[in-house]
């Protein structure tokens, strides 16, 4: 199994459980989310409870929470939003703190498309919802994350350059 990890934090952001697609020249990597039931599902087994003994409740908890299985697999934790001007700022900073950690061929490759990533994520900013990992570093990779016009699932956009591949 493959997990990939933020370069700058080392929190843990995604898996090969979850397959990507590369977009914006390899830039950014696009991942689709599920909606999943977490919690006590209830199965009905044929039995009627009111002949058996014991009331409605008999101490079992069956709170069912519905999460997104990437932002609960890996703990991501939301952000509050950026506008126009933050995001340019983040940017900024994440640039100079993400390409000295690159190889130089990488680094080439990153300085290349950033610009273009900027541009594609820049018109997106009102919808997405920004997740960053569990430590909740203060120079964290961002993971964004928006619904797809029509779609039910969200979908999330993660910095390919910003993910270090680890082997479990």
């Amino acid at each position: 199994m493959l997990v990939y990890t933020d370069l700058l934090t080392g929190d843990e952001l995604l898996s090969d459980s979850f397959p990507y697609k590369e977009i914006e020249n390899g830039i950014l990597w696009e991942v689709e989310g599920k909606w999943t039931t977490k919690g006590c599902v209830e199965v009905n087994i044929g039995a009627n409870p009111s002949a058996e003994e014991g009331g409605e409740d008999e101490g079992v908890d069956d709170s069912v929470e519905k999460v997104v299985d990437i932002v609960d697999t890996f703990r991501l934790q939301e952000q509050p939003t950026y506008d126009k001007k933050g995001f340019i700022a983040y940017i900024k900073k994440y640039i100079k703190l993400l390409t000295p950690l690159l190889n130089p061929e990488q680094q080439e490759q990153f300085k290349k498309g950033i610009e273009g990533a900027t541009k594609y994520l820049l018109p997106k900013l009102k919808d997405f919802q920004f997740f960053v990992g569990e430590g909740m570093h203060d120079d964290s990779t961002i993971v964004f994350a928006y619904y797809k016009e029509g779609a039910t699932n969200p979908t999330f956009l993660y910095f390919g350059h910003g993910l270090k591949e680890v082997k479990c």
